[in-house]
């Protein structure tokens, strides 16, 4: 075990800051609050630099250490917005703003680096520059694309970035982490099919939608288990069917929505192009017309393999070799630092939360516990990166 003595004398006030940020949770890019204590704490640790409203709400800290010779930057990214989730824990410091919750940790994570960043701007003990970033709309807003085009790669040209997630039931104290393809595609599709409506005593006289969505319902189950390898993995749901509103007319028109996760583009390309042809012609077969609109979200989030090996050092630093897990196993669950990754060499952990319900449930709650451990990871990966020579 090494968590830094700097951040044990602080355990207490980064947990008061975390369950304050858990008691005021905001969604996707209306972190005005949130971003505003963010700030107000980078101002008081001494950071050189505060840039807010990056890609709207986000904020960019700029720590310059003792060195200067290596001309070195490494980014360290935290999420701050929350979800649209009833809260159902019971904290003494539950959500105060009904219908919102922190139910997947990004409180923590915000804390964490802060605590970081206030020791990397006090000490100093590093050759090169750090960039602390803050960002918004994880949860369905693609707040890191959003960072990207309003130019954090271009205003600060990072070598490196990284990133921490917590997972509940690993216990406190251990890491785990993976190279390669570790989080899923995340993309949203809406079919529309265009029949004929009439009277339900009359169908031929009609072009029913209905049988059309349930041949296509049959049709899409074939795209993973008859069009990709087995050993590829991927996710085709259709979730929602509207059609019609009277028990004695066939509809005209019929919608299904669902989402389709990947974890190789290739993948995510034949998905898309083979739904598109499904859809097409399955409709045409009974008459009608079917389109396709295909939203692509987030991208696969895959693991740079060098920094994958050099996050996992930082982690058996702090917390042993037997404590970091490297065959970290892959989910179809999207993040958006994957838009990140797709610009800048990195990698994201995941630290130990206990025993816990799952992210995204309405009892879960970040444990306070993992804050000492994650922000001395970041200060050791920093020390590591960018030692002084």
């Amino acid at each position: 075990m090494a968590v830094e003595n700097w951040v044990a004398k602080e355990v207490a006030e980064l947990t008061e800051f975390r369950r304050d940020l858990h008691m005021n949770p905001e969604l996707l890019y209306d972190v005005t609050r949130t971003a505003q204590k963010v700030a107000e704490a980078l101002r008081a640790a001494g950071v050189d630099e505060v840039h807010e409203g990056v890609g709207q709400t986000g904020v960019v800290g700029v720590i310059r250490g003792q060195g200067t010779g290596s001309g070195r930057m490494i980014g360290l990214r935290a999420d701050m917005d929350a979800l649209p989730i009833i809260e159902e824990t019971g904290a003494p410091y539950a959500s105060q703003t009904p219908g919102k919750m922190h139910a997947c940790g990004h409180d923590g994570h915000t804390t964490m680096l802060l605590g970081a960043a206030r020791h990397l701007a006090e000490s100093r003990a590093f050759d090169g520059t750090v960039i602390v970033i803050f960002q918004p709309a994880e949860e369905g807003g693609a707040g890191a694309r959003a960072m990207i085009e309003d130019g954090l790669f271009t205003r600060w040209p990072c070598d490196e970035v990284y990133a921490m997630h917590n997972r509940p039931n690993l216990p406190v104290g251990q890491f785990t982490i993976n190279s390669g393809p570790i989080m899923g595609s995340v993309d949203e599709l809406k079919i529309t099919i265009s029949g004929r409506g009439g009277h339900a005593a009359r169908p031929e006289q009609t072009i029913d939608p209905l049988p059309i969505a349930g041949a296509l319902l049959q049709a899409v189950q074939t795209l993973t288990s008859r069009n990709m390898d087995p050993i590829d993995s991927a996710v085709v749901s259709l979730c929602t069917i509207q059609a019609g509103n009277a028990f004695n007319v066939i509809p005209q028109d019929l919608t299904m929505t669902g989402t389709v996760r990947t974890l190789r583009e290739e993948v995510r390309d034949m998905i898309e192009m083979r739904l598109e042809t499904m859809v097409g012609n399955i409709a045409a077969a009974y008459g009608a017309v079917g389109t396709l609109e295909y939203t692509r979200h987030y991208p696969v989030t895959v693991n740079h393999e060098r920094e994958t090996e050099l996050a996992a050092m930082a982690a058996q630093e702090v917390a042993g070799i037997e404590n970091v897990h490297l065959d970290m196993p892959q989910t179809l669950g999207g993040e958006d630092f994957s838009f990140m990754l797709n610009e800048v060499p990195g990698a994201m952990i995941n630290v130990g939360n206990g025993p816990s319900a799952g992210l995204h449930h309405p009892r879960y709650d970040f444990n306070d516990e993992v804050i000492a451990w994650g922000s001395s990871y970041w200060t050791t990966l920093v020390r590591q990166r960018l030692p002084l020579t």
